[in-house]
Parts: C-alpha cells; structure tokens; sequence
C-alpha cells in the first residue's frame, strides 16, 4: 500500500500562569469531543505562528501572541467522513492575553484550563504528550520562589512580554 502524504497543520499552545504552575487551555474537537489544542491548516500569506494564533481565536477564544519557535511537532490522522487525513502538526506556544466570552465555535467547542501535568493525560496523542511534559518540565526547571510568581516570571522569560498586573 502507498504510503500517503501527511497533511500540515499548526497549533497553538496556549498557557498562562496558574496558582499551581503554569496552565494550558485544552478545547474539544468538533468530532468526538476530545480534548486536543486548537489547530488548522496553513493559511495564505500568514507565518505558521501566526495561523496558529488565529486557530486559537477562532477555536477556544484566545487573544495573545504565538512565538515564532515551535515546541516541537506531533503526528495524527484527522478523521473525516470518509476515513482520515495523515497530519503533521507543528505546535508553538502562545502566551493567553485575554480568553473571550464568545469567539466563532463557542457553540461547537468547550474549553477549560488544565495543569500542563494533566493535560498531557488528557490528549490522545503520544507525541503531544510528551510535547507536554517536556513544556511543563521546562517551566518548572525556570521557576524560583512562589508557584504563582514563578509561573508569571516564566511566561514573561518564554514570551519576552511583561505581564499585565
């Protein structure tokens, strides 16, 4: 059988900083309802991060700014009607500036904050899995003093964005 072609697509990741640590918003699929992080296909004329970004608005209610460097990629298939679409989906991490009451698929979707420890144990996907962990290792490898005031120094460091207050 032919191997077929996997498809790209891009994610955004979006965190913020938690009582606990740092946090990650999960949204359900359309399909099944299980929890995944927003994601679509490339769009014209738009940088990766920022089709990313604009997934993350359109799917969970997301204003904030991707980074440019990815978190890494993770592979699935996309199930349609007639079977499924082999995708590669390049994951960038976006710092939550705001979280809109209502956005496009509000009434398709639900969304919820999730510890990035817990999250991983959410999503189906191995590779997001560990895309994950390793970003919760990491922010807890940069933390110092308070949970809460380590999380907001670390999103400030991965971002280079100061934090309203």
């Amino acid at each position: 059988m032919p191997k077929t072609k996997r498809r790209k697509q891009f994610a955004a990741l979006p965190f913020q900083a938690g009582a606990e640590g740092v946090e990650v918003l999960l949204v359900t699929s359309r399909d099944t309802g299980r929890w995944v992080i927003p994601k679509g296909w490339p769009m014209k004329n738009r940088r990766p991060h920022r089709a990313a970004a604009i997934e993350a608005y359109e799917e969970a209610g997301v204003v904030g700014k991707a980074d440019k460097t990815a978190l890494g990629t993770y592979d699935y298939d996309k199930r349609i009607e007639t079977g499924a679409i082999p995708c590669r989906v390049t994951v960038f991490p976006m710092k939550v500036a705001q979280l809109l009451d209502e956005w496009p698929e509000s009434a398709e979707r639900r969304r919820a904050w999730h510890p990035v420890e817990q999250a991983s144990e959410l999503v189906e996907e191995p590779e997001l899995q560990a895309i994950l962990r390793a970003f919760g290792s990491r922010a807890a490898k940069q933390r110092g003093g308070s949970a809460k005031a380590a999380s907001a120094k670390t999103l400030k460091e991965e971002d280079g964005v100061s934090r309203a207050g």
